[in-house]
C-alpha cells in the first residue's frame, strides 16, 4: 500500500477548498508521479492513479513489449506481457504495477509540496473563472491590512488588491472597514499574489455607482455617454435620454439631490458635475465648461482644437480650481481647449489690425480678412505662399496676392516689426535693454585698462 485512507482526505479537502474531489485526486496523482520519478529516475514511463475500489493510490510503469527482454528495467517478455493483456504484441507498450513493498514509501515532503502547489493552483484558476466573468461590477469586501501601499480586501473566497493608484486621495481604512469598489482586472492562475484587482478612482467607478442609484440608467432609459475624473476632488459624467419626457440631468440628480448626493457621499465628497451630452462638438463643450458663461468658440479641426472665449469676469471659473475644470471638459469632451477672455481677443485684434493695416493698400476690411484667415501680422503675409493668400476673400487675383506679399516684405526689409508698431514705447525699452550689457561690457573694459 502506498497511502491509505486518502480518500477520506480526499473528500474533507474538497470541502474545505470547495472544490471538486477530482481537483484533489489529479493534484495527488501528479504529487505521487512526480516523488516516484524523483526516486526512480525521470527516463521512467510511470503513471499514477487514485483507485477508489481500494482507497490507495497505484503506480503504473509502461514497459515495451520484446521477445527477448535485454533491459529488464524498461522491457517486459511477450509471455509475461500476455497475462497482463492477452492481446499484447511485440512492440506495444503496457503498463505495469509496481510492486509497494519493493520501493517503500514515496517521499511525504515531496507529495505535500506538489500537493500543496497544485492545490493552490487549482484556487487561483477558480479565482479567475468566478471572476473574470465579473470585471465591471460593483463589488465589497472587508479590508484587512495594507501591505505596501496596497490596500487588500477579503471578498470571502479570495483577497482582492486596490493598488495605490486605484485609491482615492487622503482616503483611509482600518482593519475590519467595509468597502466598495469596482472589479477593474482579473489576472490568470500564473500571477503571484492577488488575482482580483479593484479601483475607487477609474471613471467607470463612477459610472457604475449612477447605474445603481438611478433606475432611469439601469433601464437604458438615460445613457452615460462618459465620465472624466480627478478622484477625490471633482468629477463631470455626461448624459442624454432616449425618452424626450425624460430629463437626463434631472434623472441623475434626483429629487432635492438625493440621487447624487448618495455618489457624492460614497466618493467621499467628490464634487460632480452632471453635464447634458450633444452630438454638436461645438455646444458639448460649452456644456462641459458649466457653469462657465461662454461669449463664443472657434474650432481648429486640424488640430483638434477650440478657442473658447469667456467674458473677463469668467474666466476664473472656466479654469476651475487648479485648472479642474477645464482639464476635465478637456477629457470629457476629447477636444484640447484654450480658455482665453475678451479683453485678451480685443487686444489680439487690434494688434492684428494695426500690424496688418501697415501694409499699403489694406485697409480694416481687408486686415480683418487676412485675420479671419489665420494672418495675424504683416510678418505673416510676407511669409505666406500665394496660393494660401488667394484664399482672403478680398483679394481676389494673383497679381494682389504678390503685391500684398511684396509689400509685406519691403516693411520687413526695412526693420519695421509688430511690437514696433503696437507699442513703440516698450520696443525701444526692449532695444535698450539689448544694449545695455554690451555698453556695461565696455566699461568694465575701460575701467581695467586705466588700473
Amino acid at each position: 500500500m502506498l497511502q491509505q485512507g486518502l480518500g477520506r482526505m480526499i473528500e474533507q479537502v474538497a470541502k474545505d477548498r470547495g472544490m471538486e474531489k477530482k481537483v484533489i485526486v489529479d493534484a495527488l496523482e501528479t504529487a505521487f508521479l512526480m516523488a516516484a520519478k524523483k526516486k526512480y529516475g525521470l527516463t521512467k514511463e510511470i503513471e499514477a492513479h487514485f483507485n477508489e475500489e481500494i482507497d490507495d493510490m497505484e503506480l503504473f510503469q509502461f514497459m515495451t513489449v520484446v521477445e527477448k527482454v535485454q533491459d529488464e528495467t524498461i522491457e517486459i517478455s511477450l509471455k509475461e506481457a500476455k497475462k497482463l493483456d492477452p492481446e499484447a504484441t511485440v512492440g506495444d507498450s503496457i503498463g505495469v504495477k509496481m510492486d509497494a513493498k519493493k520501493f517503500g514509501r514515496i517521499d511525504a515532503q515531496t507529495v505535500k509540496q506538489v500537493i500543496t502547489q497544485k492545490v493552490l493552483e487549482a484556487e487561483k484558476d477558480l479565482v479567475y473563472k468566478e471572476y473574470f466573468h465579473r470585471k465591471g461590477e460593483i463589488i465589497s469586501g472587508i479590508v484587512r491590512r495594507y501591505e505596501r501601499g496596497n490596500v487588500m480586501v477579503d471578498l470571502g473566497k479570495t483577497e482582492a488588491i486596490i493598488p495605490p493608484r486605484e485609491q482615492i486621495p487622503g482616503e483611509n481604512f482600518r482593519s475590519g472597514d467595509r468597502v466598495q469598489a469596482y472589479i477593474l482586472d482579473v489576472q490568470d492562475a500564473t500571477t503571484r499574489g492577488a488575482q482580483v484587482v479593484l479601483s475607487r478612482s477609474t471613471p467607470l467607478y463612477l459610472i457604475k455607482l449612477f447605474e445603481m442609484e438611478v433606475p432611469e440608467v439601469s433601464e437604458g432609459i438615460v445613457i452615460i455617454k462618459g465620465a472624466a475624473r480627478e478622484p477625490g476632488f471633482r468629477s463631470k459624467i455626461s448624459v442624454y435620454s432616449k425618452d424626450s419626457d425624460v430629463d437626463a440631468v434631472g434623472a441623475c440628480v434626483g429629487v432635492k439631490g438625493t440621487r447624487v448626493q448618495n455618489v457624492v457621499q460614497e466618493l467621499r465628497g467628490e464634487k460632480i458635475d452632471i453635464v447634458p451630452w450633444s452630438d454638436n462638438d461645438m455646444q458639448f463643450v460649452v456644456n462641459a465648461l458649466a457653469p462657465a458663461e461662454i461669449s463664443k468658440v472657434i474650432i481648429d479641426d486640424v488640430n483638434h482644437s477650440m478657442e473658447v472665449i469667456v467674458p473677463d469676469d469668467q474666466l476664473s471659473l472656466a479654469i476651475g480650481k487648479k485648472g479642474q475644470n477645464v482639464r476635465l471638459a478637456m477629457q470629457l469632451a476629447g477636444w484640447k481647449l484654450d480658455i482665453i477672455t475678451e479683453s485678451k481677443i480685443l487686444e489680439r485684434t487690434n494688434r492684428a489690425k494695426k500690424s496688418l493695416t501697415a501694409i499699403p493698400r489694406v485697409n480694416e476690411t481687408l486686415a480683418m480678412g487676412l485675420y479671419q484667415n489665420g494672418y495675424d501680422t504683416f510678418e505673416d503675409v510676407a511669409k505666406a505662399e500665394i496660393k494660401d493668400l488667394l484664399q482672403v476673400p478680398g483679394i481676389g487675383d494673383e497679381e494682389k496676392a504678390k503685391s500684398l506679399k511684396q509689400e509685406a516684405q519691403v516693411l520687413v526689409d526695412q526693420g519695421v516689426t509688430t511690437d514696433k508698431l503696437v507699442n513703440p514705447k516698450r520696443a525701444e525699452e526692449q532695444a535698450k535693454e539689448e544694449i545695455k550689457p554690451e555698453e556695461m561690457k565696455k566699461e568694465e573694459k575701460d575701467a581695467t585698462e586705466k588700473n
